[in-house]
Formats: C-alpha cells, sequence, structure tokens
C-alpha cells in the first residue's frame, strides 16, 4: 500500500486536470493520491468522486501558505483529512486574496515589458483558485521568450528578487498548524529542504505543533537527511513522501509516484485522523 502524498493539478498552479491526475495515479499503481492544491480545496470533492468510481483511494488535503517570522521565509504545511474543512476556509480564501492581488500586479509590471496581454496570461489561469506565476510564464513562453515557466527568465523576472516580483503576506505558522488541528486534520511540514525549514521543524516538532514532516521528497538535501531522520525518531513525527507533482508546471520532470508514503507512515496518519477529535 503506498501513496503520493503531495500532488497539485489545475485548481492552484498544476498543468493537470483533478480527473487526469486521479486517473494516471491508478494506472501508475498507486493506491492512495492526496490532493493538495495551494491553499484550497475546491478540487477534492470531485477527486474523492473519481477516486471511488476507479479504485484509488484520494485523501483530502491542501498545502497552506504560511511565514516563519523568525528566519523571515516562506513555509509550507501539508493539510491531510480535515474533519472540518470550513474552519480553513476564511485563512485560506485570505492567503489567496492576497496573491490574487500580488500576481496581478506582477502581470502588469510583465506586461509593460513584453507585448503579452492579459487575457493570454488569464487564459492559463482558467480554473485556477487564483493567478500564479507560472501562468504568466507559460504565456512568455508561447511567445517564444522562454522554453520553460521555470528557467532564466523566471528567475530574472518573478524569483523572490525578480524585476517583477511582488511580495504578500502570509499567516504565521504556528497559527496555520493549529487552525489545521482545530479543523481535526493532521499537520506536516511540507519539504523542509526547500525553504531551508529544518531548524524550524525541529522547533515545531519539539512543541507539538506537527505531526509529521515530508521525508521523501524530489528536492530534498542529503545534508539534511539525518536531522530530518533524527527529529522523526525523537518526536514521534510520521515521515510522508509526495511528489510535489506540478505536470509541466515543474522544475524539473517529476511524474506520479516519484516519491511516496509507504504502509506504515499511511496507516498512522489514518489511525490518528480516527483519534483526532473534530
Amino acid at each position: 500500500m503506498i501513496g503520493d502524498l503531495h500532488c497539485h493539478t489545475r485548481v492552484s498552479d498544476g498543468s493537470t486536470g483533478i480527473d487526469d491526475v486521479v486517473l494516471y495515479a491508478k494506472r501508475g499503481g498507486l493506491d492512495f493520491v492526496a490532493i493538495t492544491d495551494h491553499d484550497t480545496m475546491a478540487g477534492v470533492s470531485r477527486a474523492e468522486q473519481l477516486g471511488r468510481r476507479c479504485g484509488i483511494g484520494v485523501i483530502a488535503g491542501a498545502e497552506l501558505s504560511a511565514w516563519d517570522f523568525v528566519r523571515k521565509r516562506k513555509v509550507h504545511l501539508l493539510c491531510y483529512l480535515p474533519k472540518n474543512p470550513d474552519r480553513l476556509e476564511g485563512l485560506m480564501k485570505h492567503t489567496r486574496e492576497n496573491r490574487n492581488k500580488a500576481m496581478h500586479e506582477s502581470m502588469h509590471k510583465v506586461m509593460r515589458l513584453f507585448p503579452v496581454t492579459e487575457e493570454h496570461i488569464l487564459r492559463y489561469a482558467q480554473g485556477s483558485s487564483t493567478l500564479h506565476h507560472v501562468h504568466i510564464m507559460s504565456a512568455l513562453t508561447d511567445l517564444g521568450y522562454a522554453n520553460t515557466a521555470y528557467g532564466d527568465l523566471f528567475d530574472e523576472l518573478l524569483s523572490s528578487h525578480g524585476s517583477c516580483y511582488t511580495p504578500f503576506s502570509y499567516p504565521e505558522v504556528r497559527e496555520a498548524a493549529a487552525l489545521i488541528k482545530s479543523a481535526g486534520g493532521i499537520c506536516v511540514l511540507a519539504h523542509p529542504s526547500v525553504y531551508d525549514s529544518v531548524e524550524l521543524m525541529a522547533e515545531l516538532a519539539r512543541e507539538g505543533v506537527i505531526d509529521g514532516v515530508e521525508r521523501y521528497h524530489p528536492r530534498v538535501k542529503a545534508v539534511d537527511i539525518p536531522a530530518i531522520e533524527q527529529a522523526a525518531s525523537r518526536y514521534d513525527l510520521i515521515m510522508t513522501g509526495g511528489t510535489d507533482f506540478h505536470g509541466a508546471f515543474s522544475p524539473k520532470p517529476n511524474p506520479l509516484g516519484t516519491c511516496v508514503t509507504e504502509q506504515t507512515a499511511l496507516k498512522r496518519i489514518f489511525q490518528l485522523s480516527k483519534n483526532r477529535q473534530d
């Protein structure tokens, strides 16, 4: 029994529709797939319905954006199986609104530099809960200014130091984690290597803020693995795995099932969810 517990769809910044993610997870031999779009659960119900029809377990989830105010870094938290997802919606909606405003500002900055239209860019964002950087970059690739959404042009324009980047605010990480638990969800720190969150991981684990950590991820750094595993052992964290699937909107090719969560960890997630109060 295995599952890919980190997958994005067109509902956020993935290139693949909900139906295709579920169907390809099934065809790829997975027993479970978690839909974890950024700050939204809008695609979960459809995925669950299709999962029941085609015989694959769909784990309801979301990836919440947060902020480490001590180190001034972004943090992502994976929420699984919230029993009262409505409790998350206020925070997620606020983040989506902040993101959408910032992305539109970035879009107009890009439009002043390139002959790309708003209509062209927004075409890529159809079905998404908000505009994302990848939608802007996809329109630029159509015009021949780049051959991939992530590369030198992205770094120049839309990375955190890019000329068209527009910052926006995120909730504090402990606030977001507490909300996940208040909704009856399982709280897992996503990809600690990506945002240099290993030190934060140890703090959150020691404080009992998180239930698990995403140990298996395409961008995990070998140097971070001992600290991740040590924290998991010391604080009894669930070690999960997920591809962080974005389809074509990924810096490097990572098909579904590249990184997975094994049976023991899956059983722990299901048991903890069963025991967690609403």
